[in-house]
């Protein structure tokens, strides 16, 4: 595989690095910039749950590569159209929500991948731009490898379909969403993304992406969480929300000030 100048994320996956995204639902490329130079080699953009719009996705995946980090967007429910859309904008990985099936996993791939692994119609124009990218044959040539597609698996089915997923060409890995899964495991009676049921499946999801040479990651609620699932074979670890860090942060120092 030849790296794009600018893209480092598939790379750094496939030689078998963990990497750690922070996540930021925040419609703000200030907040998105600064996970990024706090440390986080990648950030997660998710514009399925969170606030964002497609012009604050393009000024953050901007931000978020000149602050060094790769910039990740995870879209909404089946909008294969924002796939393509963002990573023309400069996007290095997309996680997709509620691939249950190995035609959704095919939709996903024809969107993100360019002929003959998919369908995605050309105009990386401002991706070229950020990277860096002079002759945008290179990309053509290269963009298939250096882009990242995981595939949420979030229900009954997508576990029904878990290996025909996994080995669709085009995904490069699977993505635990560990909430919905809870969800849908209890039968709407539980969120736990930490209960037995959950961890049950979350080796399983690691044996299927293993088997068909794919990356396993999942959605962590904490630093510690994401320690603990990297021992059991995860190595794409989503940390957090910028939400979450804010109101982290904030809570502690009025916890000092009221001691």
């Amino acid at each position: 595989m030849s790296s794009l100048p600018g893209f480092s994320l598939a790379a750094r996956l496939r030689a078998g690095t963990v990497v750690h995204t922070g996540w930021c639902g925040l419609p703000a490329p200030l907040v998105a910039e600064t996970v990024a130079r706090e440390g986080f080699s990648a950030v997660t953009l998710d514009s399925q749950h969170g606030l964002w719009d497609l012009a604050g996705l393009a000024t953050a995946i901007a931000a978020v590569r000149q602050a060094g980090a790769s910039p990740i967007v995870r879209v909404p429910l089946g909008d294969f159209a924002m796939v393509s859309r963002v990573l023309d904008f400069g996007a290095e990985g997309i996680i997709a929500p509620m691939i249950n099936t190995a035609a959704d996993a095919r939709a996903f791939a024809a969107a993100a991948k360019f002929p003959p692994s998919g369908e995605r119609s050309w105009g990386p124009h401002r991706a070229c731009m950020l990277a860096g990218i002079a002759d945008q044959k290179n990309y053509l040539a290269h963009g298939n490898d250096n882009i990242v597609t995981l595939a949420m698996v979030e229900t009954r089915t997508a576990l029904a379909n878990i290996d025909a997923i996994a080995s669709t060409p085009g995904i490069d890995g699977l993505f635990l969403g560990p909430s919905d899964l809870s969800i849908a495991l209890s039968e709407g009676r539980t969120l736990d993304p930490e209960s037995r049921e959950v961890e049950v499946e979350l080796d399983r999801i690691v044996a299927a992406a293993q088997m068909a040479g794919k990356i396993p990651g999942a959605f962590c609620a904490s630093a510690d969480r994401a320690l603990a699932v990297v021992k059991r074979g995860m190595r794409f670890c989503a940390i957090g929300s910028d939400l979450g860090f804010l109101r982290a942060g904030a809570r502690a120092q009025l916890d000092r000030l009221r001691s």
